[in-house]
């Protein structure tokens, strides 16, 4: 097994073991950003849509009211099940669920108006194969909205370097399945290797109370402890880049950034024509 198929192994072993938590994770559930993927995306009526690592599902459930057809994809067939079973018990009913390996989609090219991935491709070994397949399965003139946890671009922090290190270091701890976050720029150079083009974007600090987020992954209190003490012990530009706030000596709340952007396929127009 090589390392990327271990990282997959990883991703699905952890995801298995937590599918209602994500389902039911408020954080997940009722972040501002999915009412405003519809107002980005304004999905028509007739398009068929791809959400890629639908976690709980709250992605497709957002945008299946606005489409003839959300696919829902996931490498973790538990949580692929346990969104379906939330969907369904909510009269939702025009979702599919597909099995897919995000870096080597199970589509033919063109297949879909719209691709959406929100707070998971963090999780991918290799992010430029997952933003190539996302390109080959997009119609020409359609839309990728990507949302993720980032590292600070190095012209925005003068300390990005380290506190990047740091950051996909503690998120590693917390959750064995992290691969790691990129920085906007980073992203940038994938989408423009894939010829989409970034049309709308925006940079939001993400506030997070400590004790759930570290629980909903966690194996163990030792566990907990380890990345509470990581924090804690942290430099001093680090804990303030998170914004950590502690209480009688324990973190009771930090953030991190979220990048969420939305790109577009050349259309055929537009094409040059060889």
């Amino acid at each position: 097994m090589n390392g990327k198929d271990e990282i997959k192994q990883k991703v699905q072993e952890q995801f298995g073991k937590h599918a209602n938590a994500y389902v039911n994770s408020e954080t997940h559930a009722k972040g501002e950003d999915l009412p405003l993927l519809i107002e980005w995306l304004q999905p028509r009526p007739d398009w068929v849509v791809l959400d890629i690592a639908t976690g709980g599902g709250h992605v497709a459930k957002t945008l299946a009211p606005h489409c003839r057809q959300v696919v829902a994809t996931d490498l973790t067939i538990p949580m692929l099940e346990a969104a379906r079973e939330a969907h369904l018990a909510e009269g939702i009913h025009q979702i599919m669920y597909v099995a897919a390996d995000a870096e080597k989609l199970p589509f033919l090219g063109g297949s879909f108006d719209a691709v959406c991935c929100r707070i998971a491709a963090h999780h991918f070994p290799d992010p430029a194969a997952f933003v190539q397949e996302v390109a080959r399965v997009l119609r020409p003139g359609g839309l990728f909205l990507l949302i993720d946890n980032v590292v600070p671009d190095a012209d925005a922090n003068p300390q990005a370097e380290e506190i990047g290190q740091f950051l996909n270091r503690f998120e590693a701890l917390r959750d064995p399945s992290h691969v790691r976050c990129l920085s906007p720029s980073a992203w940038k150079e994938l989408l423009e290797a894939a010829a989409l083009q970034v049309k709308q974007e925006r940079l939001r600090k993400k506030r997070f109370a400590f004790s759930p987020w570290v629980k909903r992954m966690a194996e163990s209190r030792e566990q907990e402890e380890a990345v509470e003490r990581m924090l804690l012990q942290a430099a001093e530009p680090i804990r303030a880049y998170m914004n950590v706030t502690t209480e009688d000596g324990r973190v009771v709340a930090h953030q991190i950034d979220e990048w969420m952007v939305v790109s577009q396929k050349q259309a055929i127009k537009d094409m040059e024509i060889g």
